[in-house]
């Protein structure tokens, strides 16, 4: 049995909230088509399917997938839904396909190329992934699925940043947080883009 499988049957991040950082980005744009990689049991994905958009969920564990697909029911939304094992190659993401692609907490690094070759120009890829720390007290994590400080801002060259931080709450693992802006074309920033506009740290 999967060990995330596991933990989501006891209950870890059934009932998470919806990434405040996400709330904010997407108000930048008008719904369209989401990707939420690493779905887990759908806070999200639920959230945004609620705001109407039309989103893919996908994660490894059929287990989330199944808690998310039966909060969906419950609340009379639609969401696509894909069990699949990223690590291998069982979901590639098509060239201009979405608005918006969000990933929290996972990281594949291989990924980041398709992740910026599937927002379609003008859209967001939103991303919140756990960096290197060694501040004691913390669970161990392996070091392959963390990111050094600035190396999520650096896989976006050529995007507007409309949000970038990096820190922790007291007692907790440091977080980088990204939110990217593809150009529409090619020399145009954020400043000339109607209705886009940088993101404060609230």
């Amino acid at each position: 049995m999967d060990c995330w499988d596991e933990r989501y049957r006891a209950g870890e991040h059934r009932d998470d909230p919806p990434s405040p950082r996400l709330v904010q980005a997407v108000a930048l744009l008008p719904p369209g088509r989401a990707l939420d990689l690493a779905c887990g049991p759908g806070r999200n994905a639920l959230w945004l399917a609620a705001a109407g958009w039309r989103v893919t969920a996908v994660d490894r564990s059929g287990v989330a997938l199944a808690m998310l697909r039966e909060r969906a029911l419950r609340l009379g939304l639609e969401v696509d839904t894909r069990q699949a094992d990223l690590e291998r190659g069982e979901l590639p993401i098509p060239p201009d396909s979405f608005d918006l692609i969000c990933d929290f907490h996972y990281l594949q690094s291989d990924l980041f190329p398709e992740i910026r070759a599937g927002v379609r120009p003008g859209g967001l890829a939103v991303a919140a992934i756990h960096l290197v720390d060694a501040t004691p007290g913390l669970r161990p994590m392996n070091r392959d699925y963390l990111l050094e400080p600035g190396e999520l801002r650096n896989e976006f060259p050529g995007w507007d940043i409309l949000h970038y931080s990096e820190g922790a709450p007291p007692g907790r693992r440091a977080v980088a947080e990204i939110v990217a802006r593809r150009r529409r074309r090619s020399g145009e920033s954020v400043e000339t883009a109607a209705g886009c506009r940088y993101l404060g740290d609230s």
